[in-house]
């Protein structure tokens, strides 16, 4: 199975998580990515890998060829997948990749999911 998702620009981690004095919550940024995730898997039917182990491979198309920190957004991602649904739980993920895409107007995100391609060790 391999699942191909065209997401809105994730937050960066520096804006997606937020403190008060007793707690860490997730910011209002945050929490619209992850309302986006989830409308666009259930409008576009979505499947989902359950338990599987997972391969995920995350397309940043910035907003400009302005500086960026590339795995700053990996966490909005992987958790606002993991809340729709798309999988059960991040720890099944054995390999993540994260590229650089061209710059898009507005910026965007695509994920692409597959089930685990297991390689053995022994030669």
């Amino acid at each position: 199975v391999v699942v191909i998702l065209k997401l809105p620009y994730p937050p960066s981690v520096n804006t997606y998580w937020r403190r008060s004095r007793n707690a860490t919550y997730i910011s209002k940024k945050g929490q619209q990515f992850k309302q986006a995730v989830a409308e666009y898997v259930a409008d576009n039917k979505v499947p989902k890998f359950g338990d599987a182990e997972i391969e995920v491979i995350i397309v940043i198309r910035p907003r400009s060829t302005n500086y960026m920190d590339i795995d700053n957004c990996a966490k909005a991602v992987l958790d606002s997948c993991q809340d729709a649904g798309v999988f059960d739980d991040d720890n099944q993920v054995w390999k993540l990749t994260i590229e650089r895409g061209t710059p898009v107007k507005g910026g965007e995100c695509v994920v692409i999911i597959t089930n685990r391609e297991v390689v053995s060790d022994d030669k």
